[in-house]
């Protein structure tokens, strides 16, 4: 009588089979318990103020190993202490459709492909100012499309949980502007030795540019291009359209 061989048994191969299903569930339970956490964050977020995100911290962390002279720099004022230039400023330079947009624009995030394409590697994101705040809040500074689909998930969560005005308050005191530099007021006071409430619109309008480069532009704040740059959001500001 012949044995039948180990390998052609029935079932011989479940064994390796099972784990790779039971991987992939754990995985997607794990993907899924995630997502529940960002939205019971935001849903909370609505009562509360975030107390940090994450660029914060892993600012914090890299401050403490290369600059240890520096801090985190926040202090959270509320959306009507800010002064209306720097909402103005902002919405004109990164967002001039905030109001109206669903946190997404299909175009810019077209645009951005076309360019990531041509250029072979991911140099634009076709962000909207809610996409910013999700990135700012949740993830890394990793440019790939994996954090960029989770960066629209998130988009979804803050425009589905929160009005405009929230949405743009917690951005408001949570964009970077500097080397350590976080929210209006810090960034007023950092720059201008002045208040979140008092920015003209002159200097709401250098802040607003430097959005894109914050660390950069801290450090070469006579920047030509900032200058110039700043005068085409000064003169777009009367045009941008506020969630008051």
């Amino acid at each position: 009588m012949t044995k039948t061989s180990r390998s052609s048994r029935p079932g011989s191969s479940a064994g390796p089979t099972r784990w790779v299903a039971y991987a992939v569930a754990v995985f997607v339970a794990a993907w899924f318990a995630t997502q529940l956490f960002y939205f019971a964050q935001i849903a909370l977020w609505n009562y509360v103020n975030p107390r940090s995100t994450a660029f914060m911290r892993s600012d914090a962390w890299r401050l403490s190993q290369d600059r240890p002279d520096l801090s985190i720099q926040r202090i959270w004022v509320p959306y009507d202490q800010i002064s209306r230039n720097l909402k103005r400023a902002i919405i004109a330079s990164e967002d001039a459709n905030f109001v109206n947009n669903n946190g997404y624009e299909t175009d810019a995030i077209l645009r951005a492909w076309e360019k990531n394409k041509a250029r072979g590697k991911i140099v634009a994101g076709g962000s909207t100012i809610t996409q910013q705040l999700a990135r700012n809040l949740f993830l890394s500074r990793e440019k790939s499309y994996i954090r960029k689909g989770q960066e629209l998930i998130i988009t979804w969560m803050l425009e589905t949980l929160m009005d405009k005005e929230r949405i743009f308050e917690i951005y408001l005191n949570s964009v970077e502007w500097g080397n350590g530099v976080y929210g209006a007021e810090a960034a007023a006071r950092y720059y201008f030795k002045t208040s979140a409430a008092k920015l003209t619109a002159g200097q709401s309008a250098r802040l607003a540019v430097m959005l894109p480069r914050p660390k950069y532009f801290d450090e070469h704040r006579s920047s030509g291009y900032l200058a110039q740059r700043a005068r085409v959001i000064a003169r777009r500001m009367g045009a941008a359209e506020l969630p008051d």
